[in-house]
């Protein structure tokens, strides 16, 4: 029912109604006793999810009843004789099929999920994960140790008295031959209020349960890989103080860089899984915990079944998260450790070249002071050799002067000047800019 809303004085968020809306997005159902419910769990992706959504939208004019909306969350219908749930979820949508009949002496052999059509089901997206039956009994059915046995196939099982002892729960956590789950609870004094909360809560329970599993065999896969690189790690650092070439820390860095890349895809593929087994292992406990059990002698609880085989799971993911983790910083540590090695050669490589560089200009500088003194002798020379020819043409013996003995004075003229203009030149060539 659609409540007409009176605007308000001031402007709201824009997701105001959203935020209400949220907290009652998956209410409570009323579930009466008897009652017989299949309970299927599909991990899809968003298109997945979008083309169940299509799915359950043919179903319904399948059976001529209203049609979910296309932003549907969580939708319920009346189809005759059952009522189909779809919830939508972050990884996974789950489709509940419930009928109010009286349960039968076998309470499994008929579930009612075999009356929604085979080739509807068939085209169901997604991979199912949780698949199970439960039944809903009224007192009817009797639960000693023998008819136990034989609706749960002689499975070992996990039974308790939840909501204080009004109402009994029995269960194997295994499929059965039909290949469903199977869980039977029996109403001893509870409303149908509460037995809706009830049967949310154990469908939640599972469902929760074996997507936080997902990820156990994950753990098992990647732990002897991890030992693998550890020890590679190992074996590499005990090589560091062994290398004497530039061309062993190239070979030692490359591998080392190698194992780096392996190690985050390692981080990549797991990081979302195991941050959800924590998440869905929390909601697990949580359920446990609403549930309040009260323990039946000889049996485990629920909340003991899971603490004993689930907890140790979630242990294995979280142990080798941090397995990765810490692997992750001892090989950043092992890298930053190869390159300031790596980089003190490079120093010392680099002082010899800049040694052998001065060794060099100085050379030059040296070689370079002694072609221009060859090149001031020369020039000189040259120039002494022109003045000869310019002095044959004057008249000295009338100017009462000899020839060489001009020369001779000019000489050391000649070698200030020339050497005065060689250094003027290389004066001006060093202050111009490169």
């Amino acid at each position: 029912m659609t409540t007409q809303k009176t605007p308000l004085p001031f402007a709201g968020h824009p997701l105001r109604d959203a935020l209400y809306d949220e907290l009652h997005a998956r209410p409570f159902q009323f579930v009466a006793t008897p009652q017989l419910i299949s309970h299927l769990a599909f991990k899809a992706t968003p298109a997945e999810q979008g083309r169940a959504l299509d799915l359950l939208g043919e179903l319904c004019r399948r059976y001529s009843v209203n049609q979910p909306g296309p932003e549907t969350v969580s939708y319920q219908q009346e189809f005759g004789e059952f009522t189909v749930r779809w919830d939508k979820h972050m990884e996974f949508y789950t489709l509940t099929v419930m009928r109010g009949a009286a349960v039968e002496a076998e309470p499994f052999r008929h579930p009612v999920i075999t009356l929604l059509p085979g080739d509807w089901l068939a085209a169901l997206p997604g991979e199912a994960v949780a698949a199970f039956h439960l039944a809903v009994d009224g007192g009817e059915l009797p639960l000693d140790d023998d008819a136990l046995t034989r609706y749960f196939e002689g499975q070992r099982l996990v039974t308790s008295e939840p909501k204080g002892g009004k109402a009994f729960f029995c269960t194997a956590f295994k499929l059965h031959s039909d290949g469903y789950g199977r869980f039977l609870i029996q109403n001893r004094g509870i409303s149908d209020y509460q037995m809706g909360r009830l049967v949310q809560r154990v469908m939640e329970m599972e469902t929760y349960r074996l997507f936080a599993q997902l990820s156990i065999p994950t753990a098992k896969r990647l732990a002897p890989e991890l030992h693998q690189m550890d020890c590679q790690l190992a074996d590499l650092l005990a090589r560091v103080p062994t290398i004497d070439t530039g061309e062993e820390e190239r070979t030692l860095m490359q591998q080392l860089s190698i194992l780096s890349t392996r190690l985050e895809i390692y981080r990549t593929e797991t990081n979302y899984r195991f941050s959800a087994t924590r998440a869905y292992h929390d909601l697990v406990l949580t359920r446990l915990k609403n549930i309040r059990e009260i323990e039946v002698e000889g049996h485990m609880t629920a909340a003991e079944f899971m603490t004993r085989r689930l907890t140790p799971g979630l242990r294995t993911c979280e142990s080798v998260q941090n397995w990765m983790e810490d692997l992750s910083r001892r090989i950043e540590r092992a890298g930053d450790m190869l390159r300031t090695r790596v980089n003190l050669t490079l120093q010392e490589q680099n002082k010899g070249l800049l040694s052998a560089m001065n060794r060099r200009s100085r050379l030059q500088f040296r070689l370079q002071e002694t072609v221009e003194g060859l090149s001031v002798a020369a020039i000189s020379y040259y120039t002494v050799g022109l003045l000869g020819y310019l002095l044959s043409g004057l008249p000295l013996e009338a100017w009462h002067l000899h020839k060489n003995a001009v020369l001779a004075l000019l000489v050391p003229l000649v070698l200030g000047t020339v050497w005065g203009v060689t250094q003027r030149i290389k004066h001006r060539i060093h202050k111009e800019p490169l």
